[in-house]
């Protein structure tokens, strides 16, 4: 499971990235949370693909972990 933030800004930025996402081999689910600009991508990948695609189409996106390690209590 590959989980990362991403700016998900409107309806257009959401199925652009989900276009890219779809293109990845060896993927089973992904999922989008608008309200927490989150992506969810399971199957054999790796966080590398993802953000790599990602950065492709002009998203900046990070490992969802980093952003949880940041977040004060």
């Amino acid at each position: 499971v590959v989980e990362v933030k991403v700016g998900l800004h409107c309806d257009e930025c959401i199925k652009k990235i989900l276009k890219a996402i779809k293109k990845i081999e060896d993927i089973e689910t992904y999922n989008v949370d608008k309200q927490l600009n989150k992506v969810i991508v399971t199957g054999n990948v790796t966080d590398e693909e993802v953000i790599g695609v990602l950065h492709k189409i002009g998203k900046n996106a990070t490992v969802w972990e980093n952003v949880q390690e940041n977040v004060q209590c």
